[in-house]
């Protein structure tokens, strides 16, 4: 940084936050948090292989060559730690299944673990100091997606504007982890963030027209940010009022329509890191209390063939989402458009499956065209429900009525997501939902060699060791690939 630090400046105290963090540590009940965190996105990069798009972002990133540095899940061969960022978040965004904040409604794991991991090999950092980096890169990338929730608005600034917070405020993360990992102190931390501002992007049209785009911003996030900490180490440097400048990110992004006290509240005292949302279900976290609502009406008796209509009772904001046009959701022609169709959520869970209760192997391209499956989607509507709306987005309610063919009414109402605080998965749950991603590519022993490795990680002398556990698959059959087409 060409000038002296300003002391007051946002960016400032992210950056004091950080370098104190990583030097002193974090809560015990944050690192633990972490480490799942780190173990859920490993787990999401194996899945993901099943992906065409997968394929692809490999292949580029193998055709550009360069030192051997970094570990891609799943690749024996190494590459630089910026392409392995790239390649490892692109995997850990591309089946929906990330962890969520909310109410920012972002996914922070998704590019920050990939960065730092990738970071921490370059570096020959220890465990201890990537846990405390991926914790405070989280923090940074939530508190500054809240610096845009408008509580009066009750909704994103960032997606009024059409933007990804989630790989704009992902970058900013993964830049201070990746710098406490290549030993920045404050200025370079600030600095880091004055050049990854440079770079941060995302915006949100493929959720609503199609395009498989959104599973590269997550990996665009990660690079961005270790790219930034390796500029800044070369003698590049930022404004030191990069976030509230007047050309700075908010008024940049958000037109100057920003609260700063959700950066500064708290900062190293309150942590919103244990209170992110892991996912329960490989889908768009809209639909998951859908899901939750058929599998509490299956686990009650309801049969598939007594149903005569279903009404999904949602946020107003989701059905854009999940419901809208109603046509195409109740006839999703791929496994990933069934991915955000709140009729195929509410009909998977009504007939079950796999994982915590709909899993991988029931987003298929097969399954969202099967005769049954697309004869129940045709009877569920999507409507706006006032008590959802109240909640929303601290939580993605739902209100499912089903009329059976009888005239009966059944109503079941999941008002808070699985895999919040308010209802937390287990880490049984957990280390069930990492199986199960990696089954048919990691042995069962492997699996388990990792886990212990992950809850382990404090006390690691460095990361390549874990991650070489996960270059090479083994050659079991897995499920069905998921086709990669546009999203309708």
């Amino acid at each position: 940084m060409s000038d002296a630090t300003a002391p007051d400046t946002l960016g400032a105290q992210l950056a004091r936050f950080a370098v104190d963090a990583a030097r002193d540590g974090v809560p015990d009940d944050v690192a633990a948090s972490t480490r799942q965190r780190v173990l859920d996105v490993l787990g999401l990069c194996v899945a993901s292989h099943r992906l065409e798009t997968s394929a692809a972002i490999i292949d580029h990133v193998l055709d550009q060559g360069g030192h051997e540095q970094a570990s891609i899940v799943g690749v024996p061969q190494r590459v630089t730690a910026a392409q392995a960022a790239l390649a490892n978040g692109v995997l850990a965004h591309s089946l929906d299944y990330d962890d969520t904040h909310l109410p920012s409604v972002l996914h922070p794991s998704a590019s920050v673990v990939p960065a730092a991991l990738a970071a921490a090999e370059h570096a020959g950092a220890d465990g201890e100091l990537t846990v405390r980096a991926v914790a405070v890169g989280l923090e940074v990338a939530v508190r500054l997606g809240m610096a845009g929730y408008d509580q009066e608005l009750g909704n994103s600034v960032f997606f009024e504007h059409g933007q990804h917070a989630t790989s704009i405020t992902g970058a900013m993360g993964s830049a201070v982890a990746a710098s406490i990992l290549y030993g920045a102190d404050e200025n370079g931390i600030l600095d880091a963030l004055g050049l990854t501002a440079s770079m941060a992007s995302g915006i949100i049209e493929a959720n609503r027209t199609g395009g498989t785009v959104k599973r590269l911003h997550c990996g665009l996030a990660a690079q961005a940010g270790v790219t930034a900490a390796q500029l800044v180490r070369r003698g590049f440097t930022g404004p030191p009022t990069v976030l509230e400048g007047r050309f700075g990110f908010f008024e940049a992004w958000l037109h100057g329509r920003f609260f700063p006290a959700a950066i500064t509240e708290g900062l190293g005292k309150e942590w919103a890191v244990p209170g992110i949302f892991f996912k329960p279900y490989p889908a768009n976290h809209f639909t998951h209390t859908s899901i939750d609502a058929g599998l509490a009406l299956r686990a009650r008796g309801l049969r598939a063939e007594d149903v005569a209509s279903i009404t999904i009772g949602a946020p107003t904001a989701v059905i854009r989402t999940i419901g809208a046009p109603l046509e195409t959701k109740r006839a999703p022609q791929t496994g990933y458009q069934a991915q955000f169709s709140g009729p195929y959520a509410v009909v998977a869970g009504l007939l079950g499956g796999g994982g915590l209760g709909v899993g991988l192997d029931d987003f298929t391209d097969a399954l969202a065209q099967e005769p049954r499956r697309r004869a129940l989607m045709a009877l569920v509507d999507v409507v706006p429900d006032e008590r959802c709306d109240a909640i929303y987005p601290h939580q993605f309610p739902a209100v499912v009525t089903v009329t059976t063919t009888d005239g009966e009414v059944v109503v079941e109402e999941v008002l808070a997501n699985r895999g919040g605080p308010e209802r937390p998965l287990t880490d049984d749950e957990l280390a069930l939902k990492f199986r199960d991603n990696v089954a048919g590519r990691v042995s069962p022993d492997t699996a388990e060699d990792v886990r212990r490795d992950v809850l382990t990680l404090d006390a690691s002398s460095d990361i390549t060791s874990l991650m070489s556990r996960l270059t090479t698959f083994q050659a079991t059959p897995v499920p069905a690939a998921t086709t990669d087409k546009d999203l309708a």
